[in-house]
């Protein structure tokens, strides 16, 4: 494909804005029928230093018009997917937006900055441009458009300086990253490290777009294409006009992942050993992984329900808040399709509602109280989603879930719904799904490979049975079922390798004694008794 940055002018004298943009439009006239992929830089529509809100409002509305229709006249008449940066009108102000539009000259998609820089958040008093940056204080996945086959990813300015992200970025697993730009106060030196960097991390082409200061300046600028290898293959530095090379966007770069290892994206090769808890944001509160966290524990099953309504988010908030370091839920889906969390497939013992949870829309459970059957102070409290469950613990605890919509065989099992709400939440390290239903389980594991799936009791009362299906399955833990299970269940299991959870127990002598036959996690409904009493067990 052929790919052309723009890099007009860019002044600090707001006197300059018109003959900036009349800089950029002209360029945009010089784009030509033989380029597939045209970027502008960030704001396009304000391409001078204007002051405080007031300027940055008044230019975008002078402006912004006349180039949106430029850049769709320009895709048409080039036959290319434009990307441009410009300002997005919205019901809390102006947004910083990247507009991706089609070969026909429609709008495919909008990329919101997802950090947008100090000035762009101030007030109008405090010196700042005074943007609407509301939705960029909830919790999205990297925005991801494909188009053509190609996926693209996005950062703008300010986004380039936080590499926590490109991780994230990468595992969206990206073809090629839009990057419109202006990074004023950066060396042309610092830029190209950045970028180069960005690209070895994400295995991903870099098409970047800014703006010059002036021919001679060495900051800013640097309008540049970056292969996934991390080599520069196109680099505007400072001058003014079109830059233009050959890509193949499906093209990425494998390397061995350690001396003598498996050829892989340098991102893979780092997740493999990622430890997050020692460094992420939230430190102590990001656990380590299922894989890695320690044997034997206790599992807090419906949460700590002995305090709080089962499946209830005070009862897994409880639980997580007394060091839990796994928690049980189930989850079914609505007649609308919407995961929930409740353990019965009836409303009768845990609401003041009647029937299936199935036969129910999400709308029609929120009327319900699924806390006042525990008694006043829970009074009102309404159905958790899974991915309400999921926003706001995941990643703090391990979630064993047990996914009934499986085990009750629905026509439709919703695998991919599921797996993509742990993926939007980073969690599938930190979560593992239980079932009965063999036939699922080879499914989730041929789809989800890197998740991991628990074997349930499916109602035969053989010791042996639960283990040996785990064996034929190729599955890493059962989870067994008192009384049907003994000390050779156990033994077996652990000689192939598969670890051993145990549903229940309530009782301190009992659960010490699952403990000593060698059970790695017992699930609890009472779990700050039955830690108290295991203690000795769970500090091996």
């Amino acid at each position: 494909m052929k790919i052309c940055v723009i890099q007009p002018h860019y002044s600090f004298d707001e006197q300059d804005l018109d003959s900036c943009f009349e800089g950029l439009i002209s360029l945009l006239d010089q784009c030509d029928g033989s380029m597939d992929i045209i970027v502008l830089p960030e704001y396009s529509d304000a391409l001078a230093d204007v002051k405080g809100k007031r300027g940055f409002y008044d230019s975008v509305e002078r402006y912004n018009g006349i180039l949106m229709q430029k850049a769709r006249e320009t895709a048409v008449r080039c036959s290319a997917i434009v990307f441009v940066n410009a300002g997005y009108a919205t019901e809390n102000g102006i947004r910083n937006t990247t507009h991706a539009i089609g070969r026909d000259g429609e709008i495919l998609g909008r990329y919101f900055k997802a950090h947008p820089a100090p000035s762009e958040v101030k007030s109008d008093g405090e010196g700042g441009h005074e943007l609407d940056v509301e939705y960029s204080y909830s919790y999205e996945p990297p925005y991801v458009l494909e188009i053509e086959g190609i996926r693209f990813g996005f950062l703008t300015c300010y986004d380039f300086y936080f590499y926590e992200n490109f991780a994230s970025i990468a595992r969206q697993n990206i073809d090629v990253i839009i990057g419109c730009s202006l990074q004023r106060t950066d060396s042309h030196d610092a830029l190209s490290i950045i970028n180069r960097f960005l690209c070895y991390n994400t295995n991903a082409y870099l098409l970047r777009a800014s703006v010059s200061l002036g021919e001679d300046s060495k900051l800013c600028g640097c309008s540049m294409v970056v292969s996934p290898k991390g080599e520069v293959l196109l680099n505007m530095e400072s001058r003014v006009g079109l830059g233009v090379c050959e890509i193949d966007p499906k093209e990425k770069y494998y390397k061995p992942a350690g001396h003598m290892g498996d050829r892989k994206a340098h991102y893979e090769y780092i997740e493999e050993g990622r430890r997050p808890w020692l460094y992420r944001n939230g430190g102590a509160s990001v656990v380590p992984f299922e894989s890695v966290m320690r044997y034997p524990r206790l599992c807090a099953h419906r949460g700590f329900n002995s305090v709080a309504p089962e499946n209830s988010m005070p009862a897994f908030g409880a639980a997580v808040a007394l060091g839990a370091e796994e928690i049980e839920f189930d989850i079914w889906s609505t007649s609308d399709g919407v995961l929930v969390s409740c353990h019965d497939d009836t409303l009768e013992r845990v609401s003041n509602g009647s029937g299936k949870i199935y036969e129910h829309t999400y709308s029609e459970l929120l009327e319900l109280d699924f806390g006042v059957k525990r008694g006043d102070k829970f009074k009102g409290l309404k159905i958790p989603t899974f991915e309400q469950i999921l926003e706001k613990f995941a990643g703090r605890v391990i979630m064993n879930i047990h996914v009934k919509i499986w085990d009750a065989k629905f026509s439709e099992p919703m695998i991919e719904q599921i797996v993509a709400l742990v993926r939007k939440y980073d969690a599938q390290k930190h979560i593992y799904f239980m079932t009965s239903n063999d036939a699922i389980i080879r499914r989730v594991m041929e789809y989800a490979p890197d998740m991991r799936v628990c074997v349930g009791w499916n109602g035969n009362k053989d010791p042996m049975s639960i283990v040996d299906r785990a064996i034929a399955l190729g599955a890493y833990k059962v989870q067994l079922f008192k009384p049907y299970f003994n000390q050779d269940s156990i033994d077996k299991a652990h000689a192939h390798g598969i670890l051993c959870n145990v549903f229940w127990s309530d009782e301190p002598e009992e659960a010490c004694r699952f403990f000593e036959m060698g059970i790695d996690t017992v699930l609890t409904n009472d779990y700050l008794n039955i830690y108290n009493a295991t203690q000795k067990y769970l500090k091996k």
